[in-house]
């Protein structure tokens, strides 16, 4: 049996039945929203933000994970003789990993952090490569060289349905996503060095899909059949539904994992979120 205790943040988009089948402990980011504070994935369900999301005119903000949330639960595994290793969410979207690194320096144990630069399904593949490797044994050191191979695969890619959240959010100034909005552009985004970017546009929800399956040919090829590939969305189910037969249509493909939008992340984006990554397994 390992003694490396898997621990991850609500910056990584899982399925709760592979945190339960891992032993994942996950330090979840707070919401605030419309003055009320909510504990990510705890004080409210992911159905239930994105309802509140979609009836309020306000925006909602993320707050990281505090020094006190990384102290209490190192110290927890270590007491309990666990060597911890905690992939985080990107450091330069989020100041959680700065906390993680503050609360490690302060204790004698064996912690060891990797930043994955990415977020959502994009952190998710390192944390789920991370537990199938401490499920065989494999010392500590044998998986972060691994995840550093898997940072050189992953490719990320994913649309939103309206420029809204992202002008609200103060990431697309009003004049942009007003014409954006009223000539259905959908941008096609990506995460690089752990910074959300856009990658490309195009007119039309059916467009923008079409070419993020055109892009993932060309930077991946066909075969991804020994890739991880992850979805994500938000309340759009049956868009999901469709994205993921059209990529099972497209591409030789052998396991396809779909998983809600976290709080933390759509609090960003809207609900209206479609996406993929593939990566090394």
């Amino acid at each position: 049996m390992s003694n490396i205790k898997l621990v991850c943040d609500s910056l990584s988009d899982i399925p709760k039945e592979l945190i339960n089948k891992y032993d994942i402990h996950v330090v979840p980011l707070t919401i605030i929203f419309d003055n009320k504070e909510y504990i990510d994935g705890v004080d409210l369900s992911k159905e239930e933000f994105y309802k509140m999301l979609r009836n309020s005119e306000n925006m909602p903000k993320t707050s990281q994970c505090t020094y006190i949330q990384f102290l209490d639960t190192f110290k927890k595994y270590i007491s309990e003789g666990k060597d911890i290793l905690y992939i985080g969410g990107s450091s330069a979207a989020s100041g959680t990993l700065q906390s993680a690194t503050m609360a490690k320096n302060d204790l004698d144990g064996k912690v060891y952090i990797f930043d994955t630069k990415n977020l959502s399904i994009g952190s998710s593949c390192f944390v789920l490569s991370a537990a199938e490797m401490i499920e065989n044994g494999e010392p500590v050191f044998n998986i972060i060289n691994h995840l550093e191979e898997v940072k050189k695969s992953i490719k990320i890619f994913f649309t939103v349905d309206t420029l809204d959240y992202l002008q609200k959010g103060g990431r697309l100034s009003l004049a942009k996503a007003t014409i954006g909005n009223m000539l259905n552009i959908k941008p096609i985004l990506s995460v690089e060095e752990g910074i959300v970017k856009p990658v490309g546009q195009v007119r039309g929800k059916k467009q923008v899909l079409n070419k993020i399956i055109n892009t993932i040919k060309e930077n991946i090829g066909n075969d991804l059949s020994k890739k991880r590939v992850m979805l994500t969305y938000g309340d759009n189910e049956l868009e999901i539904i469709s994205f993921k037969e059209k990529i099972e249509e497209e591409f030789d493909v052998s396991n396809i994992i779909v998983e809600n939008v976290s709080s933390s992340i759509c609090s960003h984006t809207g609900p209206g979120i479609i996406g993929i990554v593939c990566a090394d397994i």
